[in-house]
């Protein structure tokens, strides 16, 4: 396992964009279900990879921050791809927003679809973003102990 510790970061992110395509494509059918999960391990890597028990944790957290950041952004560039398109079917007719499949969350067509998009677009990134904080900080405090 020694050779997961010394790949470059350009590999490593790499590796991340492929894994994070095979959660958002064919697993997840671009609902980032997988990929908010997949923020777990990869805060793992990023704690185990960054931490140092002499380096201060104000730099440990910005680092950890900062890659969070770059792996939930790439997940928020691929959800504009895959629903941004559906966009301008809110200025069509209402009947298609309605039978497009879309679950009726908001109990009317074009609220639910806001509704979805907002999730699919902005809500889902950002929750894979605080799985690789959360994960990055819990494997430093068990590391710390």
């Amino acid at each position: 396992m020694d050779w997961l510790w010394s790949i470059g970061f350009k590999k490593e992110f790499v590796i991340y964009m492929v894994v994070d395509l095979i959660c958002l494509g064919p697993l997840g059918m671009c609902v980032p279900f997988f990929s908010i999960l997949l923020g777990f391990p990869v805060g793992w890597y990023l704690a185990k990879r960054l931490y140092n028990p002499d380096l201060n944790v104000k730099i440990l957290l910005k680092g950890l921050f900062k890659y969070a950041l770059l792996t939930s952004g790439f997940t928020f560039i691929i959800m504009i791809l895959a629903w941004g398109r559906l966009i301008p079917m809110l200025w069509g007719p209402t009947a298609k927003v309605a039978h497009f499949g879309l679950p009726m969350i908001l109990y009317d067509p074009v609220a639910s679809f806001v509704g979805w998009i907002i999730l699919m677009i902005i809500i889902s990134p950002f929750l894979q973003f605080l799985t690789t904080v959360f994960a990055a900080n819990l494997t430093v405090i068990r590391a710390d102990n």
